[in-house]
């Protein structure tokens, strides 16, 4: 299984990493580029001070974690392990990252976008009912069901997509994305939980809702 999982992720990463023109993120100038918390004797590249490229160590490009299982006992019912340049500050300007995602039997990634990433998925146990919905006004839903190992699925960039475990067993996931800080945007905690909030009137005329549900909604999140 570990073997198999490693290969998995190599995959995934050489996919997007197999030219530099593909990364979203700017192209670095120079070999290494350690991101550090604080600038003295530093460059700021990329949203990041550099370490000088003389004091770094290998576990500046290094992550321990990915074969832990995540917490998936919440609303959702899924758990996503981040590994971007704040976990490993080697990334900084190679324009990569990857996550982890847990699923508990019937969770779900709910909706989301990355606005700085095209994502790429391979499910490694489990079976996922995963897809994307294409911008306005066309709003085209592409989605597929991915069994173990079976092969990957991609979601564009800023396009809304989410991923759902369909089995009566746990799942789990590996996903490549093309920027060291892909960011998210989950759209239910965007609109509903806000803050501060957006007015209850304006989201009950833009969702067709009453002004009572929204307000329920708006205290779930």
């Amino acid at each position: 299984m570990k073997k198999g999982v490693s290969f998995l992720v190599a995959v995934a990463l050489m996919a997007l990493a197999s030219s530099p023109a593909a990364a979203f993120d700017p192209s670095p100038l120079q070999d290494t580029c350690v991101a550090i918390p604080e600038p003295k004797n530093a460059v700021f590249v990329n949203g990041k001070f550099c370490k000088n490229p003389n004091l770094t160590v290998a576990e500046d490009f290094f992550f321990q974690g990915l074969n832990i299982p995540g917490n998936t006992t919440n609303r959702v019912g899924s758990n996503v392990t981040t590994v971007n340049v704040d976990a490993i500050p080697g990334l900084n300007t190679l324009g990569i990252s990857l996550v982890r995602i847990d699923y508990a039997p019937y969770g779900q990634n709910p909706p989301h976008t990355h606005p700085r990433a095209t994502e790429i998925l391979t499910v490694l146990e489990g079976t996922l009912l995963v897809g994307f919905v294409t911008s306005n006004p066309q709003n085209r839903l592409f989605s597929k069901v991915l069994n173990k190992g079976m092969g990957c699925f991609v979601f564009p960039i800023g396009l809304i997509h989410f991923q759902f475990n369909i089995g009566h067993t746990n799942a789990v996931a590996i996903a490549a994305l093309n920027s060291q800080n892909p960011g998210v945007i989950t759209i239910a905690n965007a609109v509903f939980g806000s803050n501060p909030p957006i007015n209850p009137d304006f989201l009950a005329r833009a969702f067709q809702l009453d002004k009572k549900v929204v307000e329920y909604l708006q205290a779930r999140f």
